[in-house]
């Protein structure tokens, strides 16, 4: 397929673009420093973008038959909230006139439900850094829900995603953690590129949110 990833040279988007060009793919990454990549490869185009410009996403991403973002405003960013809202609002309609019908994004493990009525986000253990990413994460899929246009997908990772090796398995679930058999929630980010991957592929969570772990 034709597959636009948007924040390739990010954590999650590297590995997610290494999976997609294994898979023989033809990719149009797309990240505001394409130089951070360090490698080529000929199922690849790197482009340098702003995906805050619909202008740059229409252009970037017409012709794609998927679109993938990994978008993030930058963990340190003091205005992350503001910023990803309207990063992830304007590739949202960017990709809509550029004629894309598929979007999968990934979005965060905060609005995962830990206990009946309590997400991850809301609990005292969520760590103070990660809160205001988490908490644009968690409005923007409120804002996908009512998306009927697009054929979405919203992807949580585990609440611990961590480097690691690609085991090629995962379990999935949607709007609970999936753990482990020591009560972790944890996957590799080699094996979220692979869960990715594989739904790009063969669909299964079309306007839904899912999750995945070991």
């Amino acid at each position: 397929m034709k597959i636009g990833l948007i924040g390739a040279t990010g954590f999650v988007g590297k590995a997610v673009l290494r999976e997609l060009l294994d898979r023989n793919h033809d990719v149009t990454g797309i990240s505001r420093h394409p130089e951070r990549l360090g490698f080529r490869h000929p199922g690849l185009r790197s482009k340098a973008g702003d995906m805050l410009d619909e202008a740059q996403v229409v252009l970037f991403m017409k012709g794609q038959d998927v679109v993938i973002s990994a978008y993030n405003a930058g963990w340190t960013n003091p205005q992350i909230y503001e910023e990803c809202l309207r990063g992830w609002s304007t590739i949202q309609s960017g990709i809509k006139k550029a004629g894309v019908k598929r979007f999968l994004i990934v979005g965060g493990a905060g609005s995962l439900e830990v206990a009946p009525g309590l997400q991850l986000l809301d609990t005292p253990e969520f760590p103070a850094q990660f809160r205001a990413g988490a908490l644009a994460a968690r409005e923007y899929l409120e804002i996908l829900k009512k998306e009927k246009e697009l054929d979405w997908t919203y992807v949580s990772p585990a609440i611990q995603l961590v480097p690691g090796s690609r085991k090629g398995v995962y379990r999935t679930a949607l709007d609970n953690p999936v753990y482990n058999s020591e009560g972790k929630s944890i996957i590799s980010v080699e094996d979220l590129a692979v869960a990715i991957a594989d739904e790009v592929e063969k669909p299964k969570h079309t306007h839904q949110r899912f999750t995945v772990g070991y």
